[in-house]
């Protein structure tokens, strides 16, 4: 096992919120997160695997780049987390990395691939149901080794990044509006760049590169030219030293602080490199932290719950995955806890974050390269309900009566099951009432039903209640207005409002 490295002293930085605030369940055991792994077939040699909903049914899938057999898998979710057997696709010699983002601007989620022996980059257009057309090739650096989608030319549409492992160099390619691209612009980069990531790094709003270099041990970093009048262009790179053979790069908010951190992962030092942005686009010295042996990806998520990025590690020598998690919530912004190892299949590869099964919870995809197969590994975390929307109070008009609809959204680990309440009673379906045991509660009001109405959302973590919402029928008022000795009546309610108002 390697040395695990901690950090000597935590950055202080000014940093990036990318995570939804959640909280920690009880049911979150830090050392047991993850379930074992399951494995599905893949081509020959997995090198790199991208989750994205590719059929639009709502429920993330996998792609996965076969770097043996020159061909890329789609395994579409079946909605729980378990994945139909994979369709595949040709495309160039040597698929090296796979990306998903809708290139087209139809909605659907395309794919781009980097092409190891032909130096260019395929684009499979999504034909709208999870299948993909014929690829088309655009040409990129030599030997492109990891491809990533963003825009960078700040006009709403996905252009693609390509790292060339043997020209050094970045290849940027313009998406022309339509799914097609632009012959590419070279961008000086280290010594055999092999992985690129797309982030805001110094807070213009504009999508800068970070490239993680083998063989001269650093990040470059380019800076986008758009908010300064030459979009989709790039500053010579600024390189940051990191450990021993980094070869893959991933960007996020490290420490909370609102900044794009940048985190690598050393093959050749067994460890990942944590670079903290100063706040302006320039970061801090690495600080290392031990991995398994030759870390080969990073993947940054929550994944145990707490709202701060964590990250996954590829060990390509030890068949597992590193998980880190991050300490910010605990008052260590930016630091790291000692690594836990999850088995993998062999020959880890690349690893994913995404929500496989639908609860809310960041799951790992591996793609295992040795043993032609990618490992999935489900969040046994339970995060405790949320509710996000309350139930609004409900006034019925006219005064007879009407039906009355309370809702709630919540979120939290399902299943979630709801219980609503009259009076702090449970309801039942039935006699005017329907949906007491989902979301949506539906009443057939009437004088007797007014009342302080509430639900309770319940999970394996523990339950939640909503605030107290009242469903008011409006008794009118009876009064001799006019000393007639007849007893009028009078809408009190509707008196008000207009008073509210302003009388004419």
């Amino acid at each position: 096992m390697p040395t695990h490295r901690l950090p000597v002293a935590a950055m202080a930085v000014l940093p990036l919120a990318t995570f939804t605030a959640a909280a920690l369940a009880q049911t979150c055991d830090p050392s047991d997160l993850f379930a074992p792994q399951v494995l599905y077939d893949a081509g020959r040699g997995p090198q790199s695997v991208a989750i994205g909903d590719l059929d639009g049914d709502g429920h993330a899938d996998l792609a996965v780049a076969n770097f043996s057999d020159d061909k890329v898998s789609v395994l579409l979710n079946n909605g729980d987390g378990t994945f139909a057997e994979d369709t595949v696709y040709g495309v160039g010699l040597q698929p090296a990395s796979v990306a998903i983002g809708d290139l087209d601007g139809d909605g659907h989620a395309d794919l781009a691939v980097a092409i190891g022996s032909r130096d260019s980059v395929s684009v499979l257009l999504n034909n709208g149901d999870g299948t993909f057309g014929q690829d088309t090739l655009y040409g990129a650096g030599d030997a492109p080794r990891s491809v990533a989608i963003g825009d960078l030319d700040g006009d709403g549409d996905a252009d693609l990044a390509v790292a060339n492992n043997l020209s050094d160099s970045v290849s940027v390619l313009l998406n022309n509006g339509d799914g097609t691209f632009a012959q590419d612009i070279l961008y000086g980069a280290g010594d055999a760049p092999l992985s690129v990531a797309i982030g805001d790094l110094d807070g213009d709003g504009d999508a800068d590169l970070a490239v993680a270099n083998r063989f001269s041990n650093n990040v470059s970093v380019l800076l986008n030219n758009t908010s300064e009048g030459a979009p989709g262009t790039f500053a010579q790179d600024i390189l940051y030293g990191a450990g021993s053979g980094p070869l893959s790069v991933a960007i996020g908010d490290l420490d909370g602080d609102g900044d794009a951190d940048l985190v690598v992962a050393n093959s050749g030092s067994d460890d990942v490199s944590v670079l903290l942005n100063t706040g302006v686009g320039t970061f801090a010295e690495d600080t290392l932290y031990g991995a398994g042996f030759v870390p080969v990806s990073v993947a940054i998520g929550d994944l145990d719950g707490d709202a701060d990025a964590d990250l996954a590690i590829g060990n390509f020598n030890s068949n597992n995955v590193s998980v880190l998690l991050n300490n910010t919530s605990q008052g260590g912004p930016g630091t790291f806890a000692e690594d836990m190892l999850y088995g993998a299949g062999n020959g880890p590869q690349s690893v994913a974050i995404g929500d496989l099964d639908g609860d809310g919870n960041a799951e790992l995809a591996v793609a295992n390269r040795n043993s032609d197969n990618v490992s999935v590994l489900l969040n046994r975390c339970v995060s405790l309900p949320t509710i996000t929307t309350q139930p609004v109070p409900v006034v019925l008009l006219p005064a007879g009566g009407g039906v009355a609809e309370l809702g709630v959204v919540a979120t939290g680990t399902g299943p979630l099951t709801y219980q609503w309440r009259r009076s702090g009673v449970p309801l039942a379906d039935g006699a005017g009432v329907s949906g007491a045991t989902t979301p949506t509660l539906t009443i057939d009001a009437t004088v007797e039903d007014i009342a302080g109405y509430d639900v309770v959302v319940t999970n394996a973590a523990g339950s939640e209640t909503s605030d107290l919402a009242v469903i008011a029928v409006p008794v009118p008022c009876r009064s001799d207005f006019n000393d007639d000795g007849v007893l009028n009546i009078f809408d009190f309610l509707a008196f008000q409002n207009a008073f509210d108002a302003g009388c004419p």
